[in-house]
């Protein structure tokens, strides 16, 4: 269980960081996802940054509970961006069946966080 648990930890922060950068480098990507009342760029560059130091923080001593909170909260956060991408007419990226998808998805970053905050020791 220990490894399982340390594997976890790697490849969500890998995840995270990765989708960090990709907020910078494909924002337009993300557009369809932000409400237009919203300046889309600087909401993809706080998401970004805030996903880079998450991830960053799930490598760190001492910041590895703290980061998997903060993961799991983004995450809630972003499930009603989801749930209202799946109930339009055309979601932002590719098909209705793609967005129930990226839904299920939510709930299993969610569930993944939890666990790895569960689990983890405050040192």
């Amino acid at each position: 269980m220990k490894y399982l648990i340390f594997s976890l930890k790697i490849i969500l922060g890998l995840f995270l960081i990765y989708g960090g950068f990709n907020h910078f480098y494909n924002a337009d990507f993300y557009n369809g996802f932000i409400p237009n009342l919203f300046p889309k760029l600087a909401i993809n560059y706080i998401v970004g940054l805030i996903e880079i130091l998450l991830g960053i923080g799930l490598f760190i001593k001492g910041y590895k509970k703290k980061s998997a909170y903060g993961i799991f909260l983004l995450m809630i956060v972003f499930m009603p961006i989801h749930i209202w991408d799946s109930l339009k007419e055309e979601p932002a990226i590719g098909s209705k069946t793609a967005s129930y998808i990226r839904i299920a998805v939510q709930i299993l970053l969610i569930v993944w966080a939890y666990v790895i905050f569960k689990t983890e020791k405050y040192k």
